[in-house]
């Protein structure tokens, strides 16, 4: 087994600058409710839904089950240790150095392009509030906040999540009541629908519910923050374990039942499910005056939020990574508790993201997006494999750190990753995907080779001293 807790010595640490733990428990439960909330699940269901129908609910259920067990594991091996680097250092103690920095680097490049995508689609809806207005100035406003919010301290991170977070969980929850009190026929003004809009369950076959399958997978993209954030937490064992237990009846409640009340207020083949968006279709159903207005505040907090927690999130996996020794060391530089070096840099690659989408859209942009297209099921199976050698560790060398445990173990591990390598199957078929998935694979093995000749030097290095 290879010897992974070799730790970056730099000035910083020596001199005991490390991350802070301004994090509280009410801001950590509320990133855990609203991290699972993203702007794909107020737009992006909507294609979704158009190509599987109705059978979308089934999707949702199949990948957040998926998503369930990839967060179990995760959080097992989160609260035995914390750490703000995540699944990227839970990958370097189980696999060794090259696979820290394989799953470390792409996830960093996923949330950095992230950053630049979300702050484009929230300059587009502000914009539309505000025409003439140029859409540049409104990304670089919300660059600099964010930034800005980052660089301070972390509970303002922590603020700027928890009030985001509240605002998400209290819109979808009142969705969900209207809905429900709608299909029950007990909403005032409003006659319920039945189940008419559920009979052609499977409209495209096996096709349409596999488009919809794929769709899914990728709408439940920042769980993972959580970990991350546990890191910087006043008590990061008892706030990983509590988000982790929590995960299941939130999936199911915001994303598998708010499919439901979609599919079943609205005909599937609506053109505003595509067009408004299904949420805006189904509050249009029921009457409710400005929905579309509605939703697109809704959508702005979302993508504000996902901006915010992107920088975050990157900053922290690139200073693990440096501080293990993955990476240049001046990203590793902590001042006032915060690694400000990783947040500037994080922001700058975001928002030179933004600038390749007016510079060239038509191929360095596209290029960007589609190498950056399946790299969450990348870390997952790095998540996964870890978790199967942590776990004996765990339970032959400090079984007391098990506070969180993965169902079944290990037979659920291996369900996971097999549905894992039928995502990738799936996406291997699909003429939509299959570049996603070369590109990523293409980036992935870079990394990788980059990965194994860094860990190489550094054993050289360590041989030699």
């Amino acid at each position: 087994m290879p010897n992974t807790s070799t730790t970056v010595e730099t000035p910083e640490r020596a001199a005991g600058a490390t991350l802070s733990h301004g994090l509280k428990q009410r801001h950590l439960s509320m990133i855990a409710l609203g991290g699972v909330i993203g702007a794909g699940l107020f737009v992006g269901s909507g294609a979704g839904i158009a190509a599987a129908g109705p059978s979308i609910v089934l999707a949702y259920a199949l990948s957040g089950v998926l998503v369930m067990l990839v967060m179990r594991m995760l959080g097992e091996m989160s609260a035995a240790y914390p750490s703000s680097g995540s699944f990227s250092a839970h990958a370097e103690r189980a696999l060794g150095p090259w696979a820290g920095f394989t799953a470390g680097w792409s996830f960093w490049v996923l949330l950095c392009t992230a950053v630049g995508l979300e702050g484009i689609g929230a300059a587009k809806i502000v914009t539309g509030w505000l025409p003439g207005t140029p859409q540049w100035a409104w990304v670089a406003l919300f660059m600099v906040v964010f930034c800005g919010a980052n660089l301070a301290a972390v509970r303002n991170f922590g603020e700027f999540e928890f009030w985001f977070a509240a605002l998400k969980v209290g819109a979808i929850s009142l969705f969900l009541v209207l809905g429900v009190l709608a299909v029950a026929g007990v909403l005032p003004g409003t006659d319920s629908p039945g189940l008419s809009h559920l009979t052609d369950f499977l409209p495209h076959g096996g096709q349409g519910l596999i488009t919809g399958l794929l769709a899914s997978v990728f709408a439940y993209g920042g769980l993972e923050t959580v970990t991350i954030a546990a890191a910087e937490s006043e008590n990061p064992v008892r706030g990983v374990a509590r988000a982790v237990r929590t995960a299941m009846w939130r999936i199911a409640l915001f994303y598998v039942g708010s499919m439901a009340v979609i599919v079943t207020l609205v005909p599937w083949n609506a053109a505003d499910v595509v067009d408004k968006g299904p949420y805006v279709a189904a509050l249009d159903q029921l009457g409710i005056p400005g929905a579309g207005r509605l939703m697109n505040v809704i959508v702005l907090v979302a993508l504000l939020s996902a901006m915010n927690a992107n920088i975050y999130g990157s900053s922290r996996i690139a200073y693990s990574l440096v501080e293990r020794g993955l990476g240049p060391k001046g990203l590793a530089r902590v001042s006032g508790g915060v690694p400000r070096v990783a947040v500037l840099v994080s922001s700058v690659f975001g928002f030179g993201c933004v600038l390749l989408s007016y510079w060239r859209p038509d191929d360095v942009f596209p290029w960007l997006l589609n190498m950056i297209g399946a790299v969450i099921l990348v870390v997952w199976i790095f998540i996964a494999v870890s978790q199967l050698r942590l776990r004996r560790r765990l339970e032959r060398e400090a079984p007391d750190r098990l506070v969180v445990r993965m169902w079944a173990f290990p037979w659920l591990t291996w369900v996971a990753l097999a549905g894992m390598a039928t995502v990738f199957v799936l996406m291997a078929r699909e003429p939509g995907t299959r570049v996603q998935l070369y590109s990523t694979g293409a980036m992935t093995l870079v990394l990788a080779a980059v990965g194994l000749a860094w860990q190489r030097s550094r054993r050289s290095r360590t041989a030699r001293s």
